[in-house]
Formats: C-alpha cells, sequence, structure tokens
C-alpha cells in the first residue's frame, strides 16, 4: 500500500485523465513508477556512487577490469 501526496495541480491533472479515459488515478500512479523506477534508481545510485567516491569511501574499478568481468572484448 502506498500513500502520496501531490502538489495540487498535479492531482487535478491525474483526476481529468482519470475521468476522461475511464481509467482510475492509481493505474496512472503505478504506470507513472513502473516507467521511470528503472532511470530513477540509475540517477540515485549513481548520485550516491559519486558522493562516495569523492568522500574517498569507495574505489574505483578500471574499465578493463569491467570489460573482462562481464566478458565483453575490446
Amino acid at each position: 500500500m502506498l500513500a502520496l501526496r501531490l502538489p495540487p495541480e498535479i492531482e487535478a491533472r491525474l483526476d481529468a485523465l482519470a475521468k476522461r479515459t475511464g481509467r482510475s488515478k492509481s493505474f496512472y500512479a503505478r504506470q507513472a513508477i513502473l516507467e521511470h523506477l528503472d532511470d530513477m534508481e540509475d540517477i540515485f545510485l549513481a548520485e550516491k556512487r559519486l558522493e562516495e567516491l569523492r568522500k574517498g569511501e569507495a574505489d574505483t574499478v578500471p574499465f578493463s577490469d569491467l570489460m573482462a568481468r562481464y566478458g565483453v572484448e575490446n
């Protein structure tokens, strides 16, 4: 279960879309999350990793090591 507070203008747009299409607001909220979750994970995890690197809490991995690890050739 998930409860969201949306800005009034977004809530109004979502409500209008639901009424015009006969689908629920939950349907569109779920679709938006499913469509963008992968991108959000990539962005936020990359930002976290960069922060750790800048603080000296993590090390980099040479590109050649990554290529070898995943079996990718030049």
